[in-house]
């Protein structure tokens, strides 16, 4: 073959492979930085045509100090093959760029030849696993205070109530006794925020019409924002159904409610929106923890002074908040993606500086109609005569359950520890008729202990208590078979009323999970 042929069909190859490369590939003068040929990936990727790239240079595309950075690491000792860079497309989006530089020689001139890998997506999925291990180190933390704190509080709120309880209208101690009962439920407030957040909290999901949800709650929120803010809801039709916490779903709504309100402080527009969503594989291979398909979505957008990047980058990290001092605990979007998280959805927040704000809930689809709203029938606990086994190790909590219950009539056997509980139930000579029993103990937790008790007392029925859920009760789905639960800190009166409700339910299930 003639050397003038092979040449043209080695560079016919060559062409060939560069231009049909499904990786982006630069050609660019070394001197003036403009480039002179450019492959179709990177066309796609950059959203220029050939053309359009021909007469631009690399500070279009990189900006000047970067393109200055780039053809210096050529001539660099020990600079890494590959480098990452930030890169600007035709739209102006910046995106994650893996760049490997190397000096050619092109149509006789020094040219550089850029092999280009596009790893946005990449990045932002190992910033969301550093952020969600954060979040998990962080939850773990406030879930293991809030366990502890629960139980101080159950002892605040549960004396004070017993206090209260003996004490006249006009008696001067009563304000005092009342305040501290006040300061230990707004402490109970922000233990439940805690959990929330740290995905710790015990859920009782049902089947939900977010619609419904949304029109009950319309005007309170109206209340809530005032009236220099025009709310407006716009309802999905055909709207599907999603499993969550109705109680929590509401809290969700007002704490997004609340920092939209909080965004406009001179007023401005407040949208509440619900529609039917699908998440495909390319939403869900940028999110982690995203499963593709149908979802429902619970959208609160507003008009206000919006968030910039850094503020973004840390909007779900409990007590940060931008807010002055006094005005925020700094967990209300905490709870949000703390509930959503362990509702089995998503959150999504768009935002920029003084563009507004949109926070997107997202939850799974359930094809299933929703659940009956069961009539309240609650009134005051009947005096009880049953023997109650009452197994707690924090001492001054067992104290205050057995003197609440000794004054509603009941007998009371209790134990600090599951060893010693599971003697006194094979000791005591007649019927036990409930036990009550902390979750989270040392050797043997509450499930385990009522298993084992249960087994030479099938009649005995269980209430489970605590202040924080450990895999007992989350991973074991206790709840989701309908187990009684008692949250800490609870009031005598409904520690009262919880345990007249388990003795009088036909609900055999209630008696340890089976």
């Amino acid at each position: 073959m003639p050397a003038k042929r092979f040449l043209k069909d080695k560079d016919r190859k060559f062409r060939l492979l560069f231009e049909e490369n499904p990786q982006p590939m630069w050609v660019f003068d070394l001197e003036s930085q403009e480039f002179l040929e450019v492959n179709a990936a990177a066309a796609r990727l950059y959203g220029y045509t050939p053309e359009e790239f021909q007469r631009m240079s690399l500070a279009a595309v990189l900006g000047p100090e970067d393109t200055s950075r780039l053809i210096a690491d050529l001539h660099a000792p020990g600079v890494p093959a590959a480098r990452l860079w930030r890169h600007r497309t035709n739209g102006g989006r910046l995106i994650d760029v893996e760049t490997a530089v190397h000096e050619i020689q092109y149509g006789g001139r020094k040219a550089g030849l850029a092999v280009l890998m596009d790893v946005t997506n990449r990045r932002q999925l190992e910033e969301q696993l550093r952020q969600a291990q954060k979040m998990e180190a962080v939850g773990m933390l406030a879930g293991g205070v809030a366990h502890d704190f629960n139980n101080l509080l159950t002892i605040i709120t549960g004396y004070s109530q017993l206090i209260l309880n003996n004490l006249g209208p006009n008696d001067p101690n009563r304000h005092s006794a009342d305040q501290i009962m006040k300061a230990g439920e707004r402490a109970a407030a922000l233990t439940r925020q805690l959990l929330a957040f740290s995905r710790r909290q015990v859920l009782q999901p049902r089947i939900l019409d977010v619609n419904k949800l949304v029109k009950s709650s319309t005007t309170m929120l109206q209340r809530l924002i005032g009236e220099d803010i025009d709310l407006k809801v716009s309802l999905g039709t055909d709207l599907g159904r999603v499993s969550a916490d109705p109680g929590q779903l509401e809290q969700v709504l007002m704490n997004l409610v609340v920092n939209a309100r909080d965004a406009m402080p001179k007023g401005g527009s407040l949208i509440i929106e619900t529609r039917n969503a699908h998440l495909d594989e390319r939403y869900a291979g940028r999110h982690a923890n995203v499963k593709p398909g149908p979802h429902v979505m619970l959208a609160v957008s507003d008009t206000g002074h919006g968030m910039d990047q850094a503020t973004r980058d840390r909007l779900f990290e409990p007590f940060f908040t931008t807010k002055t001092p006094g005005k925020g605990t700094g967990l209300g979007l905490s709870t949000v993606f703390g509930i959503i998280r362990q509702s089995g959805g998503t959150v999504e927040v768009y935002s920029e500086p003084n563009r507004g704000t949109s926070v997107k809930v997202y939850l799974p689809r359930i094809d299933q109609p929703a659940s009956v709203e069961a009539e309240d029938t609650r009134k005051k606990a009947a005096r009880g005569t049953e023997t109650l086994l009452v197994v707690e190790d924090d001492e001054m909590v067992r104290s205050l359950v057995r003197e609440t219950l000794e004054r509603e009539g009941y007998k009371l056997i209790d134990a600090a520890d599951p060893i010693e509980a599971r003697r006194l139930a094979e000791n005591y000579k007649g019927p036990i008729q409930l036990l009550i029993t902390d979750v989270v103990m040392p050797k043997i937790n509450g499930r385990e202990l009522a298993e084992q008790i249960l087994s030479r007392r099938p009649a005995m029925r269980v209430l489970y208590m605590s202040g924080y859920t450990d895999n007992a009760i989350v991973n074991n789905g206790l709840l989701e078979k309908e187990v009684a639960f008692l949250h800490k800190p609870f009031t005598p009166a409904a520690l009262a009323h919880k345990v007249r409700e388990v003795l009088e339910s036909d609900d055999k299930m209630l008696q340890a999970g089976e």
